[in-house]
């Protein structure tokens, strides 16, 4: 102790107290503790299932099993939790930085996975497909599928309830909306497009122009992304089943790579239970193999995709069956199993092969991912994800190596393995944490918790609410006027939607779907003066009346008062 009576603890909690320097201080940044976090903690998220003959010896391979399941990236997760409602669909695009959900709350969110913290984990934009319509009833269509191209990652598909494809450019704007076929034709042939709501879509494996359709019409269709008022071929899918008048509804569609040594392969189901397969590049006017009871009858087969190497398909009926087929015998089922399915509730549910088609994985009613092998549909891996809340959609990137998947209470879960994954999510914790502001939104950020970035992240405040110690449900209005909007100058004001303004066509609207509409803003007598000759031309039009039109003859009057009499009387 000195003399002023300050002992040494005094001083060094006075030097912790009073800042060393001024300035912005910078600390290290320890990213392992941030992975760490993300660590999957549910005891037996990873369970390795066996065969049972191999149950007398599993004391001994133990270990083994550990080291085999870690192969596959579900030993952490980043959750995002940007939708109300269920997650239909997840794409992202080929350099995996994009990610991009559609939900059945009619919107669209996109993620920019190398702009993301740990604290701002959520989307920059929000995207209504249907906001070019003059219709506000469309509004209420739910989002089917979200496509990336997998040659430039520049656009992307959009599949809604509706009758039209649409292609967003990678920033979310509206490029092309595709025609709409007339309803009343009755020869699907002579329709420029579908007549009732499109179910799926999927690009061409090779050719950056082509992608197909297929609806609810009973016919699948091949557009050029340049030409958007007609389709290039049309395929009519001809039921069998007793009743059907020869129409179905088409549930699913895949165009898969080229076989060794042959072309692409184009595959859909239908709702009679049929499994048709045509050649890529056609012709399509009959099909190359189908398969009538593929599944069962008036069920929904909402999973289909083809392997990397164009020789395997799998499926995912209504019939609560997972079945494996052969392109090259497509007659039976390589192998099939039981799987409860989530098609009833959710048509949009898939299945995928792994980028190197070594698994397939798909979702389940219970919330839980299962990683299938090819070669026998029995489970390698089966994880728990959104528990309670069936999981809907899955899609593993091969450049990240990460598993995307989509569940029924809005939530989307990255999986990864810090040893194997690259970029996606490790990109995002590898960042410091951004500070908040008090000026910030608090319903717009999320507070630096471990339980946000790993399986406890829906807390006390409900689905996607603040937890109850959290600085948001502590200060739910700094940075709100006492209307509820923003103080903050650099998010200007949105003025609101009017009805009138909903009906209204914009001028972009007119300019492509009316014909001629450009010529309600020339000038009719500068329009005529086009075609007046000019000096020493030949007149077009009127030249004939220089030679042949008779010379106008008036009556000879006397006088003024003889004429001025025959005005009066008439």
């Amino acid at each position: 102790m000195d003399d002023n009576g300050f002992s040494a603890e005094d001083e060094e909690a006075m030097r912790q107290f009073m800042p060393a320097s001024f300035g912005k201080q910078h600390t290290s940044l320890n990213v392992e503790a941030q992975i760490e976090r993300c660590r999957r903690g549910v005891a037996g998220a990873q369970k390795q299932v066996k065969d049972k003959d191999s149950d007398d010896d599993s004391d001994s391979d133990s270990d083994s099993d550990e080291d085999e399941g870690d192969e596959f990236p579900v030993s952490h997760e980043l959750l995002l939790k940007t939708h109300q409602r269920a997650v239909t669909t997840i794409t992202l695009d080929p350099a995996g930085t994009r990610l991009v959900t559609g939900s059945n709350d009619c919107s669209i969110k996109l993620h920019d996975l190398s702009a993301m913290t740990p604290t701002t984990i959520r989307a920059f934009k929000t995207v209504d497909p249907f906001s070019a319509k003059a219709s506000a009833a469309a509004e209420t269509h739910s989002v089917h599928q979200v496509l990336f191209s997998p040659h430039s990652g520049g656009q992307f598909l959009v599949i809604t309830a509706t009758s039209q494809a649409r292609i967003f450019s990678r920033d979310g704007d509206l490029e092309t909306e595709f025609q709409k076929g007339d309803m009343y034709l009755r020869d699907k042939h002579n329709t420029k497009g579908h007549t009732s709501e499109v179910t799926s879509g999927a690009w061409h494996p090779t050719n950056r122009d082509r992608f197909v359709t297929a609806g609810t019409d009973s016919t699948v269709r091949i557009w050029d992304v340049n030409k958007r008022f007609k389709q290039e071929e049309v395929i009519v899918h001809k039921s069998r089943v007793a009743g059907s008048a020869g129409m179905t509804r088409m549930t699913a569609i895949a165009w898969g790579s080229a076989a060794e040594g042959g072309s692409s392969v184009l595959v859909a189901a239908a709702l009679d239970g049929s499994l048709v397969m045509w050649s890529g590049e056609g012709p399509y006017h009959r099909p190359a193999g189908e398969i009538r009871d593929a599944h069962a009858k008036d069920t929904w087969t909402s999973g289909l995709d083809i392997s990397a190497d164009g020789r395997l398909v799998i499926t995912r009926g209504g019939d609560d069956t997972i079945k494996l087929w052969d392109t090259r015998k497509f007659k039976t089922p390589v192998n099939t199993v039981a799987h409860p399915s989530t098609s009833s509730q959710y048509p949009t549910s898939n299945i995928k092969f792994s980028p190197n088609s070594s698994s397939v994985i798909t979702g389940s009613e219970s919330g839980h991912l299962h990683i299938l092998n090819p070669a026998t549909l029995r489970p390698e891996v089966v994880t728990p994800v959104t528990p309670g809340f069936p999981l809907i959609t899955v899609n593993w990137h091969p450049k990240l190596n990460q598993i995307f998947t989509g569940s029924a209470n809005g939530q989307t879960t990255i999986l990864f393995n810090p040893t194997i994954s690259t970029n996606g999510a490790l990109l995002v914790l590898n960042k410091a944490p951004k500070k908040r502001h008090l000026d910030d939104d608090p319903n717009l950020t999320t507070d630096m918790d471990p339980l946000g970035m790993a399986g406890d992240a829906v807390g006390s405040g409900g689905q996607g609410g603040p937890s109850a110690g959290s600085f948001a449900a502590r200060h739910p209005t700094i940075g709100l006027t006492a209307s509820g909007k923003s103080r903050d100058p650099r998010r200007p004001h949105i003025p609101a939607t009017t009805p009138f303004a909903k009906s209204t066509p914009d001028e972009r609207h007119v300019r492509e779907n009316i014909p001629f509409s450009s010529m309600r803003d020339e000038d009719p007598r500068e329009a005529l003066l086009k075609y007046a000759p000019k000096e020493g031309e030949r007149k077009t039009f009127t030249g004939a009346w220089d030679v042949n039109q008779p010379n106008t003859i008036y009556k000879d009057y006397d006088s003024d008062e003889e004429r001025d009499a025959k005005r009066i009387k008439q």
